[in-house]
């Protein structure tokens, strides 16, 4: 059977996270509702990622089968029109049979957005972690390159977390300074644990902060103990940018 795979951006602000939960609205909600009306039928969608509540997205994938799949721009410019105004279908393409936006991802690319700021800025509170007075970048750039590669992060692991175990390979964690006070850091991996990228963002803040040295970093990461990392950054600051295929 042919499967939609559709590439959807939102801002996760008034939401609890991808997932259908009965204390609030989710994206997943919202767009099985509009495909509902679209298609004249229900059915549930699968994601790439089950973002948390407040967390962004530009480029999260979903998918579902379609034995009769409408013409691509009905799944773009029909959903959106029954869409709220912060979540919106970029993209739509017929995949073969077997196609799963989570099962058949090798990887994902998320950024997190960091603001160090004299006072804080009303404009993008809702899209940055604010962090006032100056950070040591090159610090924390010391600090997170001992967090690349094949580790077990049980370390920046959630402690309800269901995975079996907390091996990942991160490909990528990058610290990208804009203009502004700002701070761009991309994580690319095959996988993630629950609040994994909120950990390892929080931890190199510890050292850039001046509350710890880049070396203390490798030692969370070899102790597996989630209670000697750092604070776990809060989820305003994360976009699930790309999902590989």
């Amino acid at each position: 059977m042919p499967v939609v795979k559709l590439i959807v951006e939102y801002d996760g602000t008034r939401y609890v996270g991808w997932q259908v939960q009965p204390n609030g609205p989710s994206i997943q909600a919202e767009l099985e509702r509009a495909l509902a009306t679209l298609r004249k039928v229900e059915g549930r969608v699968t994601a790439a990622g089950r973002t948390d509540a407040g967390v962004h997205a530009r480029g999260q994938v979903v998918s579902f089968p379609e034995e009769r799949p409408l013409p691509l721009t009905a799944y773009v410019k029909g959903m959106n029109a029954l869409l709220p105004d912060d979540v919106a279908v970029r993209a739509a393409s017929i995949e073969p049979d077997g196609f799963d936006a989570r099962r058949s991802a090798l990887g994902k690319r998320y950024v997190y957005t960091i603001e160090h700021l004299e006072t804080r800025a009303p404009l993008t509170r809702q899209r940055a972690w604010q962090l006032f007075g100056r950070l040591d970048v090159a610090g924390m750039r010391a600090g997170a390159v001992h967090l690349v590669g094949h580790h077990d992060f049980a370390a920046f692991q959630a402690a309800d977390c269901a995975s079996e175990h907390a091996v990942r390979d991160v490909r990528r964690l990058e610290l990208v300074e804009l203009a502004g006070g700002q701070i761009q850091i991309f994580v690319e991996a095959t996988a993630f644990v629950k609040h994994m990228i909120r950990h390892l963002v929080g931890t190199p803040v510890e050292v850039g902060q001046g509350r710890r040295e880049p070396a203390w970093v490798a030692e969370v990461l070899a102790s597996r103990d989630r209670t000697k990392a750092g604070r776990t950054a809060p989820p305003q600051g994360l976009c699930l940018d790309e999902v590989f295929y």
